[in-house]
C-alpha cells in the first residue's frame, strides 16, 4: 500500500471514530469522549465570551489551547476532535518525511509509519479529543527543521511547544549538545548520516563510547558557540514572550494553573507512578522542599545519563528521554505514552530486535504489566475494594516492565548520530555523502 492510499484510510478511519464518538456520547451510558475534552471545551467557550479559561476547574493548559478550540462554541462542538485528528495524520506524514529524508527504504518507512497510524491507541487519543497529537507534530516538525538546518525555525517552534506542554523542556540539552560546531555551520545545510551507513556496527560500542567522551570535552570547550547561542535565545524569547501575554490576560491564574501546577503537582489519586500511594498516606500533610526534590532525583540522574550517552543519535536519545520521564514521573496517566509513541517509528529503522520472539516478549511484558494494574485500579474504582496495596505493588512491577523494555531497546538498537561531523575546518566543503 502507498504511503498517500495509508493517509487517505487513515483519515476515513478517524472521521467514522468522531462520527461513532457522537453517537456513543448520546446514547450509551459510557461516553466515548474523553473527559479532558469537555474541560478543553468549556476554557474555551469561557474564552470565547471574554472570560478567563481557567475559571474551568482543572483546565490547566496554555491560553493557546483554549484559542484553537473557541469554535467549538460557534462552529461544531467536535470541532477540537478533528484538529486533534488533523494532527495525529501530520505526526505520521512528518514520520514518513524525516525517515525519507535519511534514505530509510520505502517499504520499512511503510511498516515504521503503519506503527503510528494504526495504533489503536493513537487513532482514539485524538478523536476522542486529547490534545497530545499537536504537541508531537510540533516536536517531529523541530526535529525537520534541524535536519534541515533551519535553527530560527526550529528554535521558534521549540520555544512555543514548552509553552504550550512544558515536558519538551527535556530536550534542551541534547539540542544544544547537537548544535555542534563541527556539524552545524552558517550558511551550510548540515549533513545527514543515512539508514545504510555503518550497517555492520553494533549498539554502543567501545569506539562508539570513547568517541561519545570526545564530543562531550569538544562540546564543553565550544559551548558559547554562535548557533547555540541563537537557539536558546529565540527559543527562549518565544517561550517567555508566549508567558508574558499570557501572564498579562490572566494574571497569576496562568501563572498557578499553566506552569507552577505541573512542577509541585502531587495527585493523591491513584495512577500508574510508584510514588501515588506514598501521595495518597500523606497528603493530608505538607509535603518538604527535600522530599519534593527527593522524587525528581531518579528523573534527573537517569535523564542526565541518557542525554550524556546518547544525544549525537538525537531522535534515539529523545526517545529515552521521554520513556524514562514518564516511567519516573510522579503522576503517569494514559495519555502520556503516546508522548514517546510519536518517536517509536523514528527508532525501529535502527533497531536490531526482531518482533519474534524477542519484540513480542517487550510488547506483551509491557502490555501484561499495564492490564495487571487496570485490574487492580477497576477493583478499586469501580467496585470500591481497599486494594491500594496490591494497586501500588502493580505500579512497581509496571516500574520493571518499563525498565526491562527500555534496556532490551538500547542492547538492540544500532547507533547512528543523526548528522555527520566534520573532520576539521579546512575540509568543511569536502564532507563525503553517502548513499
Amino acid at each position: 500500500m502507498k504511503f498517500r492510499s495509508l493517509l487517505v484510510f487513515s483519515m476515513l478511519l478517524r472521521v467514522f471514530l468522531i462520527v461513532y464518538g457522537e453517537w456513543q456520547d448520546a446514547h450509551m451510558e459510557v461516553r466515548y469522549t474523553d473527559v479532558d475534552y469537555i474541560v478543553f471545551s468549556d476554557a474555551a467557550s469561557l474564552m470565547a465570551s471574554g472570560e478567563s479559561p481557567y475559571k474551568r476547574t482543572t483546565y490547566r493548559y496554555s491560553p493557546l489551547l483554549a484559542l484553537l478550540l473557541t469554535p467549538n462554541s460557534f462552529f461544531h462542538r467536535s470541532w477540537g476532535k478533528f484538529l486533534f485528528s488533523a494532527s495525529d495524520l501530520l505526526v505520521g506524514w512528518f514520520i514518513h518525511k524525516i525517515l525519507k529524508q535519511r534514505k530509510v527504504p520505502e517499504k520499512i518507512c511503510t511498516y515504521s509509519v503503519m506503527v503510528w497510524l494504526f495504533n489503536p491507541f493513537t487513532f482514539t487519543i485524538g478523536t476522542r479529543g486529547n490534545c497530545e497529537p499537536i504537541v508531537c507534530a510540533m516536536i517531529l516538525w523541530i526535529i525537520l527543521c534541524l535536519m534541515q538546518g533551519n535553527l530560527l525555525q526550529a528554535a521558534f517552534w521549540y520555544g512555543l511547544v514548552v509553552h504550550f506542554r512544558v515536558y519538551p523542556i527535556i530536550y534542551a540539552l541534547p539540542i544544544i549538545l547537537v548544535l555542534d560546531t563541527q556539524v552545524f555551520r552558517s550558511g551550510q545545510k548540515p549533513a545527514l548520516l543515512y539508514w545504510n551507513t555503518g550497517q555492520a556496527k553494533t549498539p554502543a560500542s567501545n569506539m562508539e563510547r570513547k568517541t561519545f567522551l570526545f564530543n562531550l570535552l569538544t562540546t564543553l570547550k565550544s559551548l558559547f558557540s554562535r548557533e547555540r547561542i541563537m537557539f536558546a535565545l529565540i527559543s527562549g524569547g518565544v517561550f517567555l514572550a508566549c508567558n508574558a501575554v499570557s501572564f498579562y490576560f490572566y494574571g497569576q491564574e496562568f501563572l498557578h494553573e499553566a506552569l507552577l501546577y505541573h512542577l509541585t503537582r502531587t495527585d493523591p489519586r491513584h495512577n500508574f507512578s510508584i510514588y501515588f500511594y506514598h501521595i495518597y498516606l500523606h497528603y493530608e500533610r505538607q509535603f518538604s522542599a527535600v522530599e519534593k526534590l527527593i522524587s525528581f532525583l531518579p528523573q534527573f540522574t537517569v535523564q542526565f545519563a541518557l542525554v550524556f550517552c546518547f544525544s549525537q543519535d538525537l531522535v534515539f536519545c529523545i526517545f529515552l528521554q521521554t520513556v524514562a520521564f514518564v516511567t519516573f514521573n510522579k503522576v503517569i496517566t494514559a495519555q502520556y505514552f503516546v508522548w514517546f509513541y510519536c518517536l517509536l517509528p523514528l527508532i525501529l529503522p535502527w533497531s536490531h530486535m526482531k518482533l519474534k520472539w524477542e519484540g513480542l516478549l517487550c510488547i506483551i511484558m509491557w502490555i501484561g504489566a499495564q492490564t495487571h494494574w487496570l485490574l487492580w485500579g477497576y477493583m478499586l474504582e469501580f467496585k470500591g475494594v481497599n486494594v491500594f496495596l496490591p494497586l501500588w505493588i502493580a505500579s512497581l512491577l509496571f516500574l520493571a516492565a518499563n525498565t526491562f523494555v527500555l534496556v532490551r531497546i538500547i542492547q538492540r538498537h544500532r547507533f547512528s548520530p543523526l548528522f555527520r561531523r566534520y573532520e576539521s575546518s579546512s575540509s568543511s566543503n569536502n564532507v563525503t555523502k553517502e548513499d
